[in-house]
């Protein structure tokens, strides 16, 4: 009889349907268990541990091996032990008493290397509006655009007096008014290097200071 009743059981339980272990206990969506614990549960760190061993051992096989940084020389004598290993590149004997500056790696482009767009409205000869600077408020001709990405402008500087003058053009206001600059010709050497500051030379040792102070003032006309 007992032994009729342990198979009766048996089948029960192979009809039975499987419930998951992990279900919602509540409408809200709450789980029985949380990620981690199912994880852990359901030995799912196993696989990853297997297939982290397995990438590694593929890894391990491609790798190139490495030149040897060291030589194996035969050496004479009885006592020397016939072999000596020595590095192919010999270390210096001697290092700088001071640390000589580096120039370090940059991965961005510097800003002379920039592509400097120009809006649409900004055209060779269109008026604009300065809205920066001393002459803030004042309208002026712009000629070209420089290397820099700064606009090239001009008062003329006998009308309002603002004469030739690089400005970035988020100060600038573009308005429709254009003129015809068909005829006007810019020297060549109105460039960036053009509006750099000429330093003063510093004096030698044994001359006065006030010998080499010279100013040196710049001029030029653009001819219509």
């Amino acid at each position: 009889m007992p032994e009729v009743a342990v198979k009766a059981k048996k089948g029960k339980a192979k009809n039975k349907a499987h419930s998951p272990r992990n279900y919602a206990l509540n409408k809200s969506g709450l789980m029985r268990y949380s990620q981690s614990r199912m994880y852990h549960k359901r030995a799912l760190w196993r696989l990853k541990k297997a297939r982290d061993d397995s990438k590694k051992a593929k890894e391990k096989k491609q790798k190139p091996k490495k030149p040897s940084r060291v030589v194996v020389k035969k050496v004479g004598g009885d006592k020397n032990g016939g072999e000596r290993k020595v590095r192919k590149q010999r270390l210096p004997k001697y290092y700088p008493t001071e640390d000589r500056p580096r120039r370090l790696v940059r991965r961005k482009k510097p800003f002379s290397a920039h592509k400097h767009k120009i809006r649409s409205s900004l055209k060779p000869g269109s008026v604009c509006i300065l809205l920066a600077g001393r002459h803030k408020g004042k309208r002026v001709v712009f000629l070209k655009q420089l290397a820099s990405g700064l606009l090239l402008v001009t008062g003329p500087f006998h009308l309002n007096a603002c004469p030739l003058r690089r400005i970035n053009q988020i100060y600038v206001i573009g308005t429709k008014t254009r003129l015809d600059l068909g005829k006007v010709k810019l020297p060549k050497h109105i460039n960036d290097g053009y509006f750099k500051r000429q330093r003063a030379e510093k004096p030698k040792a044994g001359e006065e200071l006030f010998e080499n102070t010279k100013t040196v003032s710049t001029t030029t006309t653009v001819e219509d």
